[in-house]
């Protein structure tokens, strides 16, 4: 059974930093991309970062240079580093399984950590 635990949101001050974890049980990890994606309300899920099995990294452009996505195949675990948050960070952020290239998810969502950033 596929699990993805998302942890490590909460309420930061604009400026702060937050390193959030993904968990996964019942993948083959180390072959797959991974993503994180966030929703913030009222709108759509969106693609925050992805990482490849080989770590090649991408980020969304309202990200790129503040936040790091990281991978630890030893622990099935995928990380989000975000450094200079702004309030429009705000959103429950959520990890899945991607499809290289298009991300399109592989997996049900888990539960997803809230990110607040106050201004």
């Amino acid at each position: 059974q596929v699990q993805l635990v998302e942890s490590g949101g909460g309420l930061v001050q604009a400026g702060g930093s937050l390193r959030l974890s993904c968990v996964t049980t019942g993948i083959a990890f180390r072959f797959n991309t991974m993503a994180w994606y966030r929703q913030a309300p009222g709108k759509q899920r969106e693609l925050v970062a992805g990482i490849t099995r080989g770590g090649t990294t991408n980020y969304a452009d309202s990200v790129k240079g503040r936040f790091t996505i990281s991978r630890d195949n030893a622990k099935n675990t995928v990380y989000l580093q975000m450094n200079s948050l702004k309030p429009e960070d705000t959103a429950v952020y959520y990890c899945n399984a991607a499809v290289p290239g298009t991300f399109a998810t592989l997996h049900s969502w888990g539960q997803g950590t809230q990110v607040t950033v106050s201004s």
